[in-house]
């Protein structure tokens, strides 16, 4: 596993962190011309203003505190940091609710069809029983899509006709998770474009449609963003947090971009834990988010 995280952040590494170890290789002490050459280099990598601001102030205080002089302490403090910076609660499972329902949401392009077929995917591979729900029905592409990952997957769907109403697909759906036992409803959700007030209307409606039925659901709310979209990935995940309550995301594409360290920006501004990665095109391309393999990932020797 810490296998497959190492090579998907090749190319952050290479472009970020790299930098950051040789910035520190040379210097023989820790001053604030290193920490502020840290400063610009975190910056420059998508981490983000407020992020970085607050990883070089906790190293400020550690180093004082801890009397830490060598710079070669500074990669084990920075790693520290970082894991800290990414650290999430458990949350819910199937275990605690069933069915379980999730939301999953996000822009066309950012990989959300393929996204849910890892999760469901995953999901079975632990022996839970998994609905698929495709409630996309803009597009009859995306319907035929999420049937083929179905098939492949030996896995029930929910479907209408295309422009069929979305809401009447979940209601159904819902229905159906009740009726057959399912652990894990999964609803894909027709791509939006933040802008769009009407399809973000639709959500809301689409929401309504499932607390009705459940009240406590959707017990998870994922949020699937692009890795490489840096930090317009975070203003795009702003918009969809003021229309439903997004609990978790789901970064795709980490192995084709340079701007892993947007992690760290999305759960310092939002506050919602990226949960899932997905580092390839393969239905096993995926892993649960583990903090401290990503630390460890991004300071590995390549």
């Amino acid at each position: 596993m810490f296998g497959k995280i190492k090579d998907g952040l090749k190319k952050t590494r290479e472009n970020v962190f790299t930098k950051i170890t040789t910035a520190i290789s040379g210097h023989k002490k820790i001053d604030d011309d290193l920490l502020e050459e840290l400063e610009e280099i975190l910056i420059t990598g998508d981490v983000g203003v407020d992020t970085t601001m607050e990883i070089i102030e906790n190293l400020r205080q550690r180093v004082r505190k801890e009397k830490f002089e060598s710079s070669e302490d500074l990669i084990a403090i920075l790693k520290d940091e970082v894991r800290k910076q990414l650290e999430f609660a458990p949350q819910p499972t199937s275990d605690d609710h069933k069915p379980f329902v999730v939301l999953v949401v996000g822009v066309n392009g950012t990989g959300k069809t393929t996204s849910i077929a890892k999760l469901a995917h995953y999901h079975q591979s632990q022996g839970k029983k998994v609905l698929l729900a495709a409630a996309d029905t803009f597009r009859a592409a995306a319907i035929e899509q999420l049937e083929i990952w179905a098939k492949r997957l030996n896995c029930d769907i929910i479907k209408h006709q295309p422009n069929a109403d979305p809401a009447a697909v979940v209601f159904d759906a819902l229905n159906a998770a009740k009726a057959r036992d399912v652990d894990y409803l999964i609803i894909d959700t027709a791509g939006r474009l933040h802008t769009k007030v009407n399809l973000m209307a639709e959500l809301e409606k689409i929401y309504k449609v499932i607390q009705k039925q459940i009240p406590d659901a959707p017990h998870e709310t994922i949020l699937v963003l692009d890795a490489g979209n840096g930090q317009n990935a975070v203003n795009q995940a702003k918009e969809f947090v003021k229309s439903v309550h997004v609990n978790s995301i789901f970064l795709t594409k980490l192995d084709g971009t340079a701007k892993g360290g947007v992690v760290l920006s999305i759960k310092r501004q939002l506050g919602i834990p990226v949960k899932y990665i997905g580092l390839g095109e393969k239905m096993t391309d995926f892993e649960l988010f583990d903090p401290k393999e990503f630390a460890e990932g991004l300071f590995a020797k390549s």
